[in-house]
């Protein structure tokens, strides 16, 4: 069975980017991307992805909102916040939602430890 990666960033460059790390240190994924929240939900409606890479800003859900929406309907599902936004609050409000949290940039450090989440 795939391993199915989401990943939500309203920059194509950020998906982009990371995608093609994720690509280089595990070619057996496949990967879901989405521009918002949005149309986020709708490609994860009827599968779930194995794991999900949040970005924190993007117009209209912010990647928490997204997270509770994700964790509502899928449980199981393991949660990255990969984000340029560090404040304390937003570090604590995706620790209670099981989120676990990432600093952008986007470099090979990150996404290994990302990856480290679907073992």
């Amino acid at each position: 069975m795939t391993t199915t990666i989401l990943l939500v960033d309203d920059s194509r460059a950020s998906r982009m980017l990371c995608a093609s790390v994720i690509k280089n240190m595990r070619s057996d994924v496949a990967i879901v991307e989405a521009g918002d929240g949005e149309s986020a939900l709708e490609r994860v409606a009827h599968q779930a992805p194995d794991l999900a890479v949040l970005d924190m800003n993007m117009p209209g859900t912010s990647g928490l909102e997204l997270a509770e929406h994700l964790r509502a309907r899928h449980p199981q599902l393991r949660l990255a916040l990969l984000t340029a936004n560090v404040q304390e609050s937003v570090q604590r409000r995706a620790a209670a939602l099981g989120v676990t949290f990432f600093r952008k940039p986007i470099g090979e450090a990150v996404i290994a430890s990302i990856l480290k989440l679907l073992d």
